[in-house]
């Protein structure tokens, strides 16, 4: 089988004896499980090693991040494509928890989610950790060990799909990266996480991590609607007035009182229309459940989009698929 060869020159704080790692400011893990799909959680470490690089140039101090791989037992951990990767064991030196806790699924997932020991040791390690985040069969595990109440913790990336082919795992590789920007954000700043994302994605970076200067001398109009934009491309996933106004570069709230000036609507209520509108194409156009659509159109579960649909439209989901496609073969 094939072996991942991590260069340990270049990333030695993935994986170092416990008695010789510097304290990072920041402690990331990624729980894997076998036939855990590689380019996510792969994405989500070349983020972070992208992060310490950078930051390392500009202050010459400790990396902000450390990143352990975990797993059950610890050792060898192979892939969907039969890459091998090295974790650690999860046990009480974890305990205290983690900034941000990946869980990545994979075929092992499924026997995972009914493993007492590892339930009971994520209960311990949730209630201590910032934020959870699920890749693919990982939101089984996590809905297996219960509810937690970590604001950061959302499902955003359902996973790759095999019927869905090639554009879901380009999807979901975007999402995994735009996850881990919003953490480098928040931690250290728009023009560090800027310079992330133009290093590991750079056709996405200026939507997904949009500076100030990108106003330039545009006009008040042209750039509320180059916020509006902006919101529509990344509609699918939390989008903050904090962030659309960045991109306006206006205060807060300056940008809602010119917002809806211009667009004769909120930011919010222009975002949900937005949203709605693409839940619609979807259901008129593709097969697709209703949870998936509400994941993809950023409105989070079916319950929320068909409780959405019933106060907008008066109707269903499934109603408005069904009577959309009867007025179209009319």
């Amino acid at each position: 089988m094939p072996q991942m060869h991590l260069d340990t020159a270049r990333i030695t704080w993935l994986h170092t004896p416990a008695l010789n790692v510097r304290t990072a400011a920041r402690r990331i893990g990624i729980l894997l499980f076998d036939g855990f799909w590689l380019l996510g959680p792969g994405t989500v470490v070349e983020m972070f090693q992208s992060a310490n690089e950078l930051s390392d140039t500009r202050g010459g101090e400790d990396p902000p991040y450390e990143v352990q791989f975990l797993s059950m037992d610890g050792g060898n951990v192979a892939s969907s494509s039969l890459a091998r990767i090295w974790t650690d064991r999860i046990d009480t030196r974890f305990s205290s928890g983690f900034d941000v806790l990946f869980i990545a699924g994979g075929s092992g997932a499924h026997a995972a989610a009914r493993d007492e020991r590892l339930l009971n040791w994520l209960r311990v390690v949730q209630s201590r950790t910032r934020a959870i985040e699920t890749i693919g069969e990982g939101r089984l595990v996590l809905e297996a060990a219960g509810p937690t109440e970590h604001d950061g913790l959302m499902n955003r990336y359902p996973g790759a799909v095999a019927s869905e082919g090639a554009f879901s795992a380009a999807n979901d590789r975007n999402d995994c990266a735009r996850c881990a920007l919003m953490f480098i954000k928040r931690d250290l700043g728009a023009e560090l996480a800027r310079s992330v994302a133009d290093r590991v994605m750079p056709d996405m970076a200026a939507t997904w991590v949009p500076l100030p200067a990108e106003g330039g001398t545009l006009s008040v109009a042209e750039k509320i609607r180059a916020a509006a934009r902006w919101m529509e491309a990344n509609c699918d996933r939390p989008v903050s007035v904090a962030d659309a106004a960045q991109v306006a570069a206006m205060s807060e709230r300056n940008f809602l009182r010119r917002f809806k000036h211009e667009m004769q609507v909120t930011p919010s209520d222009y975002l949900l229309q937005v949203r709605l509108r693409i839940a619609c194409n979807f259901l008129t156009e593709t097969e697709l459940p209703v949870d998936k659509i509400a994941r993809r159109s950023g409105t989070g579960n079916g319950d929320r989009l068909a409780k959405i649909f019933r106060k907008r439209m008066a109707l269903s989901p499934t109603e408005y698929r069904a009577r959309s496609r009867a007025a179209i073969e009319a």
